[in-house]
């Protein structure tokens, strides 16, 4: 197998499996925020204990993810060393501001674990919010480099040299605060609907109107709340990356549609497959003139095609079927929100359906789906360029052989972690149900230190 392609295979695998635990690991502190607050606020018990409970699970999904993502920044190295040449001279304070912020998230984090029952508790909160914007910042820094591939700035390569670096400049690159946005919102929604997941499949398991339904019911109408919020700002977010991809990726966002002709008024295609060689979207639906009104705001807005770049250009066609996907998602986590609040709050009834409920549990594994594919299509739609016009990927990948032997161990390593992390959470959540925790809080009149 070509070194090229078992790089890529090995980065992505990589990628793949660290992004499920960045994009918990920014999510759920902000679940575990909105638990403490509503606590706070109502004195109800129950909040408490969601917002140990979930503390508990982020710490073994925080276990999983430093790894992954200290093994995502050795291969980079050991993978890509023309890449990274540019990324050291240019594009380095990313990496190095998030050192401060993984030590902000881990300091507050410890805070509110051992010290949560011995401080006040507005000094709770703000070592949540803390913890939240320690993650959140982490991931959007990381994540910066790749908005840097995408748009690049603050340097020039005249006669091979790299030269006039600006490194802030480079971090400010011109999809910075778009890729930013959707890094944080999509991450609060997948981390509300994996939380809602648990909650809907433990109300299926239990009584209903049970002590134990309740609690799990009050867990599913905040991460509803929380997740159908955040997934609409995702949409709205959606709108703004299209209209950067069309002024800076044209050729990505007409891959992305399926577009080969360059027009105004040009339709959005939903669904189907597009095919190379008739130059069209099969049995997708077109909504005419959307796409233009998308890119600019304005159905006159012209739309270039895929036929307007030389074909080596072109990405992989099949970012029309990811692109599809990630968005066909997102709309329906937000229709299940929508969904939810009619039938709880205006039409006031107190039990779900049972078809509803499986719909509740399958949100959060829709989610993560939509991460990944989201992330595939904004990778693989780059192509064939790792950084945008400037450098091939061809050019970024290293000299070296023996890949193989290095990708069967990095998957290996993957699949033991897989396997760990659920079995953990597995084991401790089966030998603490939430009965337990309950009647421990209850029995105390006061919130469990999570440190027990």
């Amino acid at each position: 197998m070509d070194e090229l392609v078992i790089a890529r295979s090995m980065f992505g695998i990589t990628m793949g499996f660290h992004i499920i635990f960045a994009t918990l690991g920014v999510g759920i502190p902000l679940m575990i925020l909105v638990a403490e607050i509503m606590f706070q606020r109502t004195n109800d018990l129950d909040y408490s204990v969601m917002a140990k409970r979930w503390t508990k699970a982020f710490a073994v999904l925080l276990g999983v993810g430093i790894p992954t993502g200290t093994i995502a920044g050795v291969q980079l190295s050991l993978l890509w060393p023309g890449f990274m040449e540019v990324i050291g001279r240019v594009m380095a304070l990313p990496f190095q501001i998030e050192i401060y912020a993984f030590f902000v998230e881990a300091l507050f984090m410890s805070i509110y674990v051992y010290a949560a029952s011995r401080i006040a508790p507005w000094m709770r909160i703000v070592s949540l919010v803390l913890v939240a914007i320690g993650g959140l910042a982490s991931a959007v820094l990381i994540t910066n480099v790749h908005a840097f591939e995408g748009t690049p700035a603050g340097f020039e390569i005249i006669n091979g040299q790299i030269t006039n670096v600006d490194p802030w400049k480079a971090f400010f690159n011109p999809s910075f605060f778009v890729t930013a946005g959707h890094v944080a919102l999509s991450a609060y929604v997948v981390g509300s609907f994996t939380i809602a997941t648990v909650s809907a499949f433990k109300m299926l398991r239990s009584s209903f109107g049970s002590r134990i339904y309740a609690f799990h019911r009050k867990s599913l109408m905040i991460c509803l709340l929380v997740g159908g919020v955040f997934a609409f700002l995702t949409a709205i977010n959606g709108h703004e990356s299209a209209q950067k991809l069309h002024e800076y990726q044209p050729e990505k966002l007409a891959a992305a549609e399926g577009l080969f002709e360059t027009q105004t008024h040009a339709p959005l295609s939903v669904g189907g497959f597009t095919d190379p060689v008739t130059q069209e979207v099969k049995w997708g639906i077109e909504i005419p003139w959307a796409l233009s009104f998308l890119a600019g705001n304005s159905f006159d807005t012209e739309v270039i095609g895929l036929n307007d770049f030389p074909e080596e250009y072109w990405p992989p066609l099949f970012v029309h079927t990811l692109f599809n996907a990630m968005v066909g998602i997102g709309s329906l986590l937000i229709l299940l929100s929508l969904v939810a609040y009619v039938w709880n709050k205006l039409l006031k009834k107190d039990r779900f359906p049972k078809w509803l409920m499986w719909a509740f549990v399958a949100g959060g594994p829709l989610s993560i789906m939509a991460i990944e594919f989201g992330w595939i299509f904004a990778c693989t739609g780059r192509q064939p360029w790792t950084i945008y016009r400037i450098l091939s990927t061809e050019d970024s990948v290293t000299t070296s052989g023996n890949l193989g032997t290095l990708f069967i161990l990095f998957v290996s390593v993957y699949a033991i972690l897989a396997v760990s992390v659920v079995l953990v959470l597995l084991y401790y959540f089966k030998r603490n149900p939430p009965e337990k925790d309950i009647t421990k809080a209850e029995a105390s009149h006061k919130d469990i230190p999570l440190s027990t």
